[in-house]
C-alpha cells in the first residue's frame, strides 16, 4: 500500500498551520496522529469555505464520521514549521465521500512533501444509521468539482490568502 496513488486531481483547497509544541512528541517531530487532525483542519476548512460548515451539517442531524484513513510519512515535521495543508474531494457517493490530502513544508524556495494521505467518511443520521447525504449538502459538496470551476479556482485563492494561521 505504500505505492498507492494520490491523485489531486480536481480543486484543490490550501490552509497554512504553524507547528506548536503540543504537536511533537519527545523525539521534536510532530507526533503522528497529528497528522490525521492537520488532514481535518485542512477537511473542516475546505467544507466551510466551499461547501457547507459542518455545524450546518449536525444541524440538518447528520456527521460525516471518518471510517477509513491511509497516511504515507515522507519527512518529519517540527515545531514552528509553517505547513500547507492541501485537501481535495475526490469521491462523492450516495453515503458516502473521500478526500486526498498532501502535507508540505517549504524550504529554501523548494516545496518538501512530508505526508500524503486519504480519508473517507460515512454519512450517519441522529440514530447512528448509515444514510444518505441529503441533497443539499450532496448538491453542495459535488460542486466542488462538477460545479463551475472558475468559481472554484477563485475560492481556493481567496481563502489561501486568508487562511494563514
Amino acid at each position: 500500500m505504500s505505492n498507492l496513488r494520490l491523485p489531486m486531481d480536481g480543486p484543490v483547497f490550501q490552509v497554512s498551520y504553524r507547528v506548536i509544541y503540543g504537536d511533537t512528541d519527545a523525539g521534536s517531530v510532530v507526533y503522528n496522529a497529528q497528522y490525521l487532525r492537520f488532514f481535518e483542519i485542512g477537511r473542516t476548512e475546505m467544507m466551510r469555505a466551499w461547501a457547507m460548515p459542518y455545524r450546518e451539517i449536525e444541524k440538518q442531524g447528520f456527521i460525516l464520521p471518518v471510517t477509513e484513513t491511509y497516511l504515507r510519512y515522507k519527512a518529519p515535521a517540527r515545531y514552528d514549521d509553517l505547513l500547507t495543508i492541501s485537501v481535495c474531494l475526490t469521491e462523492l457517493k450516495k453515503v458516502s465521500c473521500r478526500f486526498h490530502y498532501r502535507i508540505t513544508r517549504t524550504d529554501d524556495d523548494r516545496e518538501q512533501l512530508l505526508v500524503k494521505g486519504f480519508t473517507k467518511h460515512a454519512c450517519v443520521n441522529r440514530q447512528g444509521k448509515l444514510s444518505p447525504l441529503p441533497a443539499d449538502i450532496r448538491a453542495r459538496m459535488a460542486a466542488i468539482f462538477d460545479g463551475d470551476r472558475e468559481k472554484t479556482l477563485t475560492l481556493k485563492k481567496e481563502k489561501k490568502s486568508t487562511n494563514r494561521h
